[in-house]
């Protein structure tokens, strides 16, 4: 059984952000339990200390261990923080930061909701990636953290074992991506039920979010993007691409970062791995043959390329997703 820890930073004021995940958690492990499989995570919650008071002693939470105590979980939560003081929230806590950061170094996943993607930014681990939090926290992250790629109009971000998401309630969309990933669509269907929360919102694979980065007016950028996803197969020179486009290949990368929130290459990647998600949910290629239609002629190359989009190898994600493979993969 994997291990899924809630951070109780020092300080922390908001409790739904707490409870919200430690109830989406235990009803998907109660679903599976209820079809007779083992639960897929423990839960649990960790502090920097014993009992912490909100919302002026109204409400105070009793984490189950201390952060010290917990050596290596597999899923780490970050939860909201108070809008005012960020600076000073991020300084009080170095312990929670240097710990996050030794988790992830560890194998760990890491989730930061809402303004929790402050202390997340402090770990270091969201340099040069995609981000998002609260839109009205926005002009203080960016001061703060130059170097991450802050996209507050993004729901959710996923990136290398990296989860974002937006302000507020938002949150739980990000727990029903979360549950798809770790159990399974209909597991996300029943919270989405039980919690009332709109799945359609929350169930978008990477691309759906990735489509969204043609949200932005640089007309240069959105032909790049249209070329690049209409040749697929192709092994594209973006020296010449950036050529054919008028524009230095350095004006190129950096006007197409500020677009899209990835270099080419990464954009280029993601497109060809939604297009392999595609082919292996509802076609009957092999693995290989997929491999070859995308673009890639290197097998480790693109099966650590896709595991690290998707968190599956291609032939999991083919049995999990293709009903006819799964079946056949029983015979």
């Amino acid at each position: 059984m994997k291990t899924l820890t809630i951070v109780i930073p020092e300080g922390q004021n908001n409790l739904s952000s707490v409870v919200g995940p430690y109830k989406f958690f235990l009803k998907a492990n109660a679903h599976y339990k209820s079809l007779g499989k083992e639960p897929v995570f423990r839960v649990q919650v960790a502090g920097v200390s014993a009992s912490t008071d909100l919302y002026g002693g109204l409400f105070s939470i009793n984490p189950h261990t201390y952060i010290s105590d917990v050596k290596q979980t597999d899923l780490l939560i970050i939860p909201a923080q108070a809008h005012e003081g960020l600076e000073a929230i991020v300084e009080r806590n170095r312990e929670v930061v240097n710990w996050v950061r030794e988790q992830y170094k560890n194998g760990a996943e890491v989730a930061s909701i809402c303004t929790g993607a402050f202390l997340l930014a402090a770990t270091g681990l969201l340099e040069g990636r995609c981000c998002s939090t609260h839109w009205n926290a926005a002009k203080k992250f960016t001061e703060m953290f130059p170097g991450v790629n802050l996209q507050t109009d993004r729901l959710i971000t996923d990136e290398q074992g990296i989860y974002t998401n937006g302000g507020a309630y938002s949150f739980l969309n990000l727990m029903l991506y979360l549950v798809e990933k770790y159990y399974d669509r209909p597991t996300a269907i029943v919270c989405a039920k039980v919690f009332q929360v709109d799945i359609d919102r929350s169930s978008q694979s990477p691309f759906t979010i990735f489509n969204g980065q043609k949200d932005h007016s640089d007309d240069v950028i959105l032909r790049a993007q249209a070329y690049l996803e209409n040749h697929l197969d192709e092994k594209v020179n973006m020296d010449e691409l950036a050529v054919s486009l008028s524009v230095s290949r350095r004006n190129f990368d950096r006007r197409f970062i500020k677009a899209t929130g990835n270099t080419p290459v990464e954009y280029q990647q993601r497109v060809r791995v939604e297009m392999a998600k595609k082919s292996l949910e509802t076609g009957r290629k092999t693995v290989n043959e997929v491999m070859y239609e995308t673009g890639y002629a290197d097998v480790k190359a693109f099966r650590d390329l896709f595991r690290r989009i998707t968190g599956l190898t291609p032939q999991e994600y083919r049995n999990k997703y293709n009903k006819d493979a799964a079946v056949n993969s029983l015979y």
